[in-house]
């Protein structure tokens, strides 16, 4: 009778295991910097075609970044999603993502929008989609060529004709880190010091009240993410469809190493409970479907190989055609920040 109760305990203390594992098993946190609402359907999406429900904490990169820090080895996170190459950047050197192998994401995603492999062979994270940072100008005051290069928005001829967001804006960042790389520190300081000369005033606001100011005559030159002009293009309201009509865009350095892009990315969290699923969401992120959501939803650019956009206002800005993107290593642009915060100090840049 011993021998049996201990049996029937055996049993019951396997089956929940085996029940709490299946149970675990079925779920993905994911930490996430996305506040789409679009991307409801995509989260839906992968929870109807696997059956694994995700769980969400919303937050800022900054601060998805210090809660990973904070919670440490207990840390519930499976899968850290992120909007900015930079702190993907910090992420991986701060040791919070898990370096995982999939041939399915290599094999999509170009390595220029991925991490440097670690030691193992693993990649810490993956970039998703991206979104370009371009210029946006009046038609009526300033022509397209005058404009189609980052290095003429420093030019002493557009002196009090820039708008801006604030230079420590990741956005920013990450475009300033991008022309440090590719003019050298010394260089990319004097086109920073140039770019405060012109500026019609003091950065402020986000990207959409940057070109709402090109819009009302405030300044004739704006800097903007792709997708916040993209979303006005698309907008039923009378007033956004006025100020897309003021304003033209460019594509810069199209003759040269290519428009800056900046990324969506995701890895899979450092103590993840749920590696398995964590790495299937990533793989999903890679499919097409997954990717036509970025594209239609948010109006990002997907990345995956072989999966091209149908998205009329990204069609519309490109001429109906791709624009030529930089190929620099999205982790080189992380490693200029620290530089390039150093050097928006000494040049006054807000």
């Amino acid at each position: 009778m011993h021998s049996m109760k201990k049996q029937v305990v055996a049993v019951a203390a396997l089956a929940s295991l085996v029940w709490g594992a299946a149970a675990q098993a079925q779920e993905l946190n994911l930490y996430s910097a996305r506040h789409y609402s679009t991307d409801e359907a995509l989260y839906a999406d992968f929870t109807n075609a696997t059956g694994i429900k995700i769980n969400r904490v919303d937050a800022d990169d900054a601060g998805i970044i210090a809660r990973l820090k904070a919670e440490g080895s207990a840390s519930p996170a499976d899968v850290i999603l992120l909007v900015d190459a930079a702190r993907l950047w910090r992420g991986e050197q701060d040791g919070l993502f898990l370096p995982v192998k999939s041939k399915l994401l290599e094999d999509a995603i170009p390595a220029s929008l991925r991490a440097t492999p670690a030691a193992d062979g693993g990649i810490p994270w993956f970039g998703f989609s991206t979104r370009a940072r371009v210029v946006v100008y009046d038609k009526v005051k300033i022509k397209p060529e005058d404009v189609d290069t980052y290095e003429e928005l420093a030019d002493p001829k557009h002196k009090g004709k820039l708008c801006i967001r604030s230079g420590a804006h990741p956005y920013n960042l990450s475009l300033f880190g991008a022309v440090t790389e590719h003019l050298g520190a010394q260089k990319a300081e004097a086109w920073l010091k140039g770019l405060v000369a012109n500026m019609a005033r003091s950065p402020k606001g986000g990207d959409t009240d940057q070109i709402k100011a090109v819009a009302s005559g405030e300044c004739q030159i704006g800097v903007t993410n792709s997708y916040y002009l993209a979303r006005m293009m698309r907008s039923d309201k009378p007033e956004d469809r006025a100020v897309v009509e003021k304003v033209g865009v460019v594509f810069p350095n199209q003759s040269t190493w290519g428009t800056h892009v900046n990324i969506a990315g995701a890895a899979v969290a450092r103590h993840s409970k749920n590696q398995a699923n964590a790495i299937k969401f990533l793989e999903y992120l890679a499919s097409p479907s997954a990717q036509n959501y970025f594209a239609n939803g948010n109006n990002e650019w997907p990345v995956a190989k072989g999966v091209v956009t149908e998205n009329p206002a990204l069609k519309s800005m490109t001429g109906g055609g791709q624009f030529k993107a930089e190929t620099i290593p999205i982790s080189a642009v992380g490693a200029n920040q620290v530089k390039v915060q150093q050097m928006l100090d000494r040049v006054g840049f807000k």
